[in-house]
C-alpha cells in the first residue's frame, strides 16, 4: 500500500528488506513468493528493472533511517503486513520488525497504529471471503 510513493531506488531497497525479513526463518514460501509479486505489481513499471542488491538488512534499514518520516512509515506498514499476513508466527521476524522500528525512529504509538490499519486490513479480506464463499 502506498509504494507508488517510493522512488524507484527506493522500491529496490524496499524489495531487498523484504525480502531479507521473509527469508530470516528459512527459505521463502510460496505464500512469500505471492506477496512478493502483489508489491511488484502495485510498484509498476519501475520495478522491471529490479535486481536484488548484495546489501544486508542493517544497511538497507540504516539507509532508510535517513528518508522522510513518511517513507519510514510506507516501509515499516508494508513491511509488517507481508511478516503477518501469513499465518505462521516467526520470532525472527518479529525481532527484525522490532529492529526496522528502532531504526527508522517509529515510536510504540505509531506502531500501534500501523499495526491495528494492518490487521484491519487483514480483517476486512477475511470478511470479504466469507460473504463470497458463503
Amino acid at each position: 500500500m502506498l509504494l507508488n510513493v517510493l522512488s524507484k531506488e527506493e522500491k529496490f531497497y524496499f524489495l531487498d528488506l523484504l525480502i531479507c525479513v521473509v527469508s530470516v526463518d528459512g527459505p521463502v514460501t510460496d505464500y512469500e513468493k505471492q506477496v512478493l509479486s502483489l508489491y511488484k505489481a502495485e510498484m509498476g513499471d519501475d520495478i522491471n528493472k529490479y535486481r536484488k542488491s548484495n546489501l544486508k538488512a542493517e544497511q538497507l534499514m540504516d539507509m532508510f533511517s535517513e528518508k522522510s518520516k513518511v517513507i519510514k512509515n510506507i516501509v515499516y506498514y508494508n513491511i509488517s503486513w507481508a511478516s503477518l499476513s501469513d499465518e505462521f508466527y516467526s520470532a525472527e521476524e518479529h525481532f527484525i520488525l522490532d529492529d526496522i522500528q528502532k531504526k527508522f525512529g517509529i515510536t510504540n504509538r505509531k506502531k500501534v497504529e500501523l499495526l491495528k490499519a494492518v490487521y484491519a486490513e487483514r480483517d476486512l479480506k477475511e470478511k470479504v471471503k466469507r460473504i463470497v464463499f458463503e
